[in-house]
This record gives structure tokens, sequence and C-alpha cells, in this order.
């Protein structure tokens, strides 16, 4: 039991760690908080964070309810959702940026934290399929509570790197965040290219074309 919880974290932490693409998130937050304060910043961060935990928590344990209601199987998900997430990928790895938040609102906004800070920068729709597909796939009570973590720590290094955004921003550059932001892309890719692939192996499987 410890050791289905303790691998089901660890692959959990990494795979939402690069599913958050922190270091994306890190140059909207600086565009979007530009000449505020300190404090304000710091308030920022901890609305913007509060909001991704509760929608993600939602969203992973929301799976299975949501496909028995609307018909849908996890596999055809795995599909749609690994689709998505490669979309997302390949914006990442040729310009740095997701492809549904690359630029800031039209209009001013007294406060960015929920929207779009939280949504859809944070939590935007390749996010929201991967973690509906992840929470479905656990069964077990150490492997939920290993992903629910996961999630939790995912989302804790993301704030870490929030609240260090002004110290990456004088070391990196914003050539170096794109850069990361590039290689955060690539793994992406991977990750989708494995639900996809599972998403396939287990249509084939169940319509026993195997």
């Amino acid at each position: 039991m410890l050791s289905e919880f303790l691998t089901t974290y660890l692959s959990s932490s990494v795979r939402f760690v690069f599913l958050l693409a922190p270091f994306f998130v890190v140059t909207m937050f600086l565009a979007l908080t530009r000449g505020q304060s300190a404090a304000e910043k710091n308030s920022i961060i901890r609305r913007a964070s509060l909001s991704a935990l509760i929608l993600g928590l939602v969203l992973f344990f929301a799976g299975p309810v949501l496909f028995e209601a609307i018909g849908i199987t996890l596999n055809s998900f795995r599909i749609g959702a690994g689709c998505l997430l490669f979309l997302t990928a390949v914006s990442l790895v040729s310009s740095g940026t997701r492809n549904h938040a690359t630029s800031l609102p039209q209009e001013d906004r007294d406060d960015v934290a929920v929207v779009p800070l939280a949504i859809p920068v944070m939590i935007g729709p390749a996010t929201i399929g991967a973690i509906l597909v992840y929470g479905a796939e656990l069964n077990s009570v150490p492997e939920v509570a290993g992903g629910v973590l996961g999630l939790v720590t995912g989302l804790l290094f993301l704030v870490l790197l929030l609240y260090l955004s002004g110290y990456l921003e004088r070391v990196l550059g914003k050539t170096g965040l794109n850069i990361l932001s590039k290689v955060s892309g690539l793994i992406l890719s991977a990750m989708a290219a494995e639900i996809v692939l599972t998403g396939i192996s287990g249509f084939i499987q169940t319509a026993g074309l195997a």
C-alpha cells in the first residue's frame, strides 16, 4: 500500500509540475502584475493558487461522474484530451506560450488573480482535460491519495516559482524563461502522446479489435 502510494505520488507530482507549465505562468504573472507592489503581488499569488487548487481538486474527482453523465468512455476522453494537450505542447515548443493564453486581457482589471491568472493561465483547457483523465485513472485509496498530493505538490512548486518570479526574471531574463517553457512543452508533448496512445489501445481492446 505504501509503495503504491509513493509510486503514484512521485509520478503524479512530475506530471502536474509540467502540466501546469510553471515557467510560462511565471512569464504571464510578471506581465500581469508589472508595476504592482510586493504586497499586491503576494496577495494575487495566494488567491490565484487557492482558486487553482479548488478547481484542480474538483476536476480530479469529477471525471468518472462527468464521463457517465455525458455518456463517453475514459478512452475516448483520453484521446480528445491528449490531442488538446499536444496542441498546447506544440504552442509552448514553438513560441514558449500556451495557445489559449498568449496575450494579456484587453480591458483593465482590478483583480487578475482568478481571471486570467488562475483560469486560463494556470488551469487551461488542456490542463482541465488532463486532470479529468488522471483523476479517473486512479482507483484505489493509496493511488487517489498519491494523485491528490501530487496535484498539491505541483501547485506548491508553481507557487514557489511565482514568489521567486522577480529573482528568476533578473537571473534568467525573458529569453531564459522562454527556453524553459519550450523544454516544458517538449515533455508535455510526450505526456500527450502517452495519453492518446493509452486511449487508442484501450479502445481497441474494448472493441475487441485486438
